[in-house]
C-alpha cells in the first residue's frame, strides 16, 4: 500500500508513521510536513511544505490512503485558527488530492463530542467530517478517539498535555484493562487506520470501540 501522512511530526502521526514503518505491505511512505521530521527515516519520503494552500500535490497519485492527523487544540489560538487548521485546511488538501487518488480512503482525525449541530470545537469538526465525506474519495473514515495514550516513546508538542500523560500514564495504563474500549493508544490509532485502508470500514465514523475493534483486525497478519 502507499500512504500519505499529514502532521507525522503530532502525537498521533508519530503513532500512525510508527505503524506504517512496521507494516510489511507498506511499499510507500510519504509524509507532508512544514519542517522535516527530528528522526528521519530512510523509508520516508519527506515533502516540506511552508503553506498547503499553495502548495501543488500533482505528483501524488495511485495512492491507497491518506491519513491527516494535523491536530490543534482549541484552547491554543483563536476560533478562525482553528477552524482553518481542522476544517477548511483538511478540505483544501483533500480536493487537491482527489482527482488523481479517486480510490483512495482518506481518514480524518477528529474528536470525540463532533457534532456539525453543536458549538465551537465540536461544530468546526462535525461540518468538517460531512464536508470530506462528499469529496468523492473511494471511503472516508472520521476517527474519533477520546482519551488517546502515547506509546513507544511518543510525546504531544503541546505542553499542557505533556504534563498530563506524564502524571497519568499509570492510571492510563490500569484504565486500559479496565476499560479497553474507551481508552486507546497511539499504537492502537495507527493500527485501525492501517486497517481502515486494508479492509474497508462500513460507516464513515469510526468512534473509540470501532477504533479498538479495528485495530484488532492486526492480530496475528503481520506475526
Amino acid at each position: 500500500m502507499k500512504i500519505i501522512l499529514f502532521g507525522a511530526s503530532g502525537m498521533v502521526g508519530q503513532g500512525i508513521l510508527q505503524e506504517c514503518l512496521k507494516a510489511k505491505d507498506i511499499t510507500e511512505i510519504v509524509a507532508i510536513l512544514r519542517s522535516p521530521l527530528a528522526t528521519p527515516h530512510s523509508k520516508v519520503c519527506e515533502i516540506i511544505v511552508k503553506d498547503f494552500s499553495q502548495a501543488d500535490f500533482s505528483s501524488l497519485q495511485g495512492f491507497d490512503g491518506c491519513f491527516y492527523a494535523v491536530g490543534m487544540s482549541s484552547s491554543n489560538g483563536s476560533a478562525e485558527q482553528y477552524h482553518y487548521t481542522m476544517y477548511e485546511l483538511p478540505l483544501l488538501i483533500a480536493k487537491k488530492l482527489q482527482p488523481n487518488n479517486p480510490n483512495m480512503t482518506f481518514v480524518f482525525t477528529s474528536g470525540q463530542g463532533a457534532n456539525a449541530f453543536g458549538k465551537g470545537w465540536a461544530k468546526t469538526l462535525g461540518e468538517a467530517e460531512n464536508a470530506l465525506n462528499q469529496i468523492g474519495f473511494r471511503q472516508f473514515v472520521a476517527f474519533r478517539p477520546a482519551v488517546i495514550q502515547p506509546l513507544d516513546g511518543i510525546t504531544s508538542k503541546t505542553k499542557s498535555y505533556r504534563l498530563f500523560y506524564r502524571f497519568t500514564s499509570p492510571i492510563l495504563q490500569l484504565l486500559r484493562y479496565v476499560l479497553p474500549n474507551h481508552i486507546l493508544t497511539t499504537r492502537i490509532i495507527g493500527q485501525a487506520m492501517l486497517n481502515s485502508v486494508r479492509f474497508g470500514y462500513t460507516d464513515f465514523i469510526a468512534k473509540p470501540k470501532d477504533i479498538k475493534t479495528l485495530a484488532d483486525k492486526s492480530l496475528g497478519i503481520f506475526d
